[in-house]
């Protein structure tokens, strides 16, 4: 593995779909319009991440062009990783790409010796061992009340995997802390 890092200035997330006005509506999400949720992702983002931290955004960034992506990549805090999702793709060719330490489709890092395998959609099936190896992905937008069509299909998730999108982490980036807390619970509760 190349990508080793520090745990203590980690942090993940996903799916903020910052521009994207119809995901206030398809996700219940709590913001009367399109810029008070772009204000609050923004605010909440950088009062856990700083200049120096590294973030992990795993996919479905931003709508609109350069000048949308510029416009909110230069108020945000840290270095950031993005694995690209469904709605970054058709944007990739755009001349924010610079603002990124690395954009790719999938990435497996180590954080404080933990193997962790990066992707936007969560799989069934991924490389390493499930026990030693944890998945973190976005996509599925999973909520408290999440009653969508993935909702049966989340159930089948190992306990090794957890969904670090924005909807089901109050709109804030996690810290690698946070997320071993959350899977050795669920890795706990599974034993049960």
């Amino acid at each position: 593995m190349d990508y080793k890092f520090n745990g203590s200035g980690v942090f993940f997330t996903s799916d903020t779909h910052f521009n994207h006005t119809n995901i206030i509506r398809f996700c219940s999400r709590p913001f009367k319009d399109v810029e008070h949720m772009n204000e609050t992702l923004i605010a909440n983002w950088n009062r856990v991440v700083g200049p120096d931290n590294i973030v992990f955004h795993l996919g479905d960034f931003c709508l609109g062009g350069s000048a949308e992506w510029t416009k909110i990549l230069k108020r945000l805090n840290g270095k950031i990783y993005l694995i690209a999702g469904n709605h970054d793709m058709k944007n990739l060719r755009q001349n924010y790409t610079k603002y990124f330490e690395l954009i790719t489709m999938q990435m497996y890092i180590e954080v404080d010796k933990q193997k962790i395998y990066l992707n936007h959609c969560p799989f069934l099936c991924y490389s390493g061992s499930y026990d030693d190896t944890w998945q973190l992905f976005g996509h599925v937008h999973t909520s408290r009340n999440n009653t969508g069509k993935d909702k049966p299909r989340l159930q089948m998730l190992f306990s090794t995997q957890y969904d670090v999108g924005v909807d089901n982490n109050d709109f804030t980036p996690v810290s690698f802390a946070q997320v071993k807390a959350i899977i050795e619970k669920q890795v706990e509760l599974s034993k049960k």
